[in-house]
């Protein structure tokens, strides 16, 4: 769990500064994002790399590993949206985006640390494949909760899912990283 914990972190700091960098550039334009773009978004990405997986080619040099790190600033970004009062400005400094990244990670972290433990690191012996189609699920998820108002009677929440998305990134970029080695 140690491992994980450190390549985690590892991975969070890495998408953290490509957060932060954009931050610095193009302030939090995506603040203006509602829920169902940020599912946009992060569908877009998904989508994207189930597709070159399923085709074994890419066309755009762009790599897969970016697509997992914008999935997961853009699921952090939901997770940020949906704590935000209604009446937040869309403008926010650079440090307070990094702030509310922050908080919003370690939500997450916490969140992978129990179910990693009770899973037993189960992820590890799944496919990126799977990972991808988990993302997708908890989109559809998301839209179908969306066109009911938001409202569940059973299941979790929009931001259960997005912090499992989150997470699935998180765990595929760790896959990439240990290929890498």
């Amino acid at each position: 769990m140690q491992d994980t914990l450190s390549q985690y972190k590892e991975v969070v700091n890495k998408c953290e500064s490509l957060y932060v960098n954009k931050a610095r550039d193009y302030g939090t334009s995506w603040r203006v994002l509602r829920t169902i773009s940020i599912v946009d978004q992060i569908y877009i990405k998904a989508w994207r790399i189930r597709q070159i997986q399923e085709k074994g080619v890419q066309k755009i040099a762009d790599p897969i590993e970016g697509e997992f790190v914008a999935i997961v600033n853009y699921g952090i970004m939901a997770l940020i949206q949906a704590a935000l009062p209604s009446d937040t400005p869309i403008d926010l400094s650079a440090e307070e985006a990094k702030r509310l990244y922050d908080i919003h990670a370690a939500e997450v972290e916490h969140l992978m640390m129990q179910k990693n433990h009770d899973y037993g690191e189960a992820w590890r012996d799944m496919s990126q494949q799977s990972l991808v189609d988990l993302i997708l699920v908890k989109l559809l998820r998301i839209k179908q909760i969306l066109a009911n108002d938001g409202q569940t009677k059973v299941s979790e929440g929009i931001e259960a899912n997005f912090a499992d998305i989150v997470n699935y990134g998180i765990f595929a970029l760790i896959q990439i990283s240990e290929i890498k080695k």
